[in-house]
C-alpha cells in the first residue's frame, strides 16, 4: 500500500500528457482524401504538394480536416476587409477629435489627415520623402466611413469571384500589383495625397473581363466593361474621387491577370511565391512605416 502512492501519482502526472498525445493521434487522418484548402478539390491526404494548384502539404500532415472544422476555410474577400476595417478603426484612434469633425455626409467619421500620414497615405509628398512603400500602405487605408463601406461591399462582390476563377494565390496577386500601380501612376500624374482600395478593385474588375475575354464569354465580358465605365464616369460626378489611380488599377490588373493562369491550372511555385511576396510586402510596408514613425518622434 505504501509504494502504491508514489504509483498513482506518477500514473497522475503522466496522465494529461498521455490523454493530450492520444487526442492528437486521433485526430490526425492517416489515410484518404482531403479537400485541398488552396483549390478546393479532393487529393490524397499524404500527398506532399497538391497536384492542382501546387499548395505544399494540402492535407496539412493529416490535421487538415480538424483544423478546417476548427478554422473554417480561408476567405481571401474577408481578411481583406478585415485588415482594412482594422486599419480605419486604428485611424480613428490615433486622432479621436476627427470623428466630431463632419462637414458632410461624405465626412461622417472621416479619419483626420495626419492619423492617415501616420499609417502610410500616399501621394508626391510622400515620394519626395522617400516614403515609396505608400503606394501599398495606401491601399488599406480609407478616408470616411462611407468611403470604406462602399469600398468593402465592392471587394466582397468582386473578390471572391476572382478568387473562383484565378485562385487565392493569383487573386491576391493581381489586387496588390493593381492597387501598387493605380497609386504609382497617380502620383506620377497627380501627386494628390491619396488613400482606398478603389484602384485594387478596379484591377478585379479587369481580371474579371480578362477571364471572360479568354473564355469567349462575350456577353459577360461586355457587361463587365459596361460596369467598368459606369464606375469609372462615376468618379467624375463626386468630390475627391481619384480617376488617375483607377485607371491605374484597372490596367495593373488588367497585365497581371494576362500574366497569370486561371485557377484549373496548377500554382507554379513562381505564382505561390509571388503570391507570399506580396503579402509580406504588405507587412513589410508598414513596419517601414512605422520605422520611419518611430524615428521622426525619436528624432523630434
Amino acid at each position: 500500500m505504501a509504494c502504491s502512492r508514489p504509483v498513482k501519482r506518477r500514473f497522475g502526472a503522466a496522465l494529461p500528457g498521455s490523454r493530450a498525445a492520444a487526442y492528437a493521434a486521433a485526430m490526425r487522418q492517416r489515410s484518404g482524401a482531403v479537400v485541398c484548402p488552396g483549390c478546393g478539390r479532393l487529393v490524397d491526404v499524404n500527398e506532399p504538394v497538391c497536384p492542382y494548384c501546387g499548395r505544399p502539404s494540402p492535407g496539412m500532415f493529416g490535421y487538415g480536416r480538424t483544423l478546417q472544422r476548427l478554422l473554417g476555410g480561408f476567405d481571401l474577400s474577408l481578411a481583406v476587409i478585415g485588415g482594412c476595417v482594422l486599419l480605419y478603426v486604428l485611424s480613428l484612434i490615433i486622432d479621436p477629435r476627427s470623428i466630431f469633425r463632419m462637414a458632410g455626409m461624405f465626412d461622417i467619421l472621416a479619419p483626420s489627415s495626419s492619423a492617415l500620414a501616420v499609417l502610410g497615405m500616399t501621394g508626391g509628398f510622400a515620394m519626395q520623402q522617400g516614403r515609396w512603400w505608400t503606394i501599398l500602405t495606401a491601399v488599406f487605408l480609407h478616408g470616411s466611413l462611407l468611403h470604406l463601406l462602399f469600398n468593402m461591399a465592392i471587394t466582397r462582390q468582386y473578390l471572391p469571384h476572382v478568387v473562383e476563377l484565378y485562385g487565392s494565390a493569383r487573386a491576391w496577386v493581381i489586387f496588390v500589383v493593381a492597387g501598387m500601380v493605380g497609386f504609382a501612376v497617380s502620383n506620377l500624374a497627380a501627386g494628390v495625397p491619396t488613400i482606398g482600395a478603389s484602384g485594387a478593385i478596379f484591377g478585379l474588375l479587369a481580371a474579371l473581363i480578362v477571364y471572360g475575354r479568354r473564355t469567349g464569354q462575350h456577353a459577360v465580358t461586355q457587361q463587365l466593361w459596361v460596369s467598368a465605365g459606369m464606375m469609372f464616369l462615376f468618379g467624375f460626378v463626386l468630390p475627391g474621387i481619384n480617376n488617375w489611380a483607377h485607371a491605374g488599377g484597372f490596367a495593373g490588373g488588367f497585365v497581371a491577370a494576362e500574366a497569370l493562369s486561371f485557377s484549373g491550372r496548377r500554382e507554379s511555385p513562381l505564382t505561390l511565391g509571388l503570391a507570399w511576396g506580396s503579402a509580406l510586402m504588405v507587412v513589410a510596408a508598414f513596419t517601414l512605416q512605422l520605422v520611419r514613425l518611430a524615428g521622426i518622434l525619436f528624432v523630434g
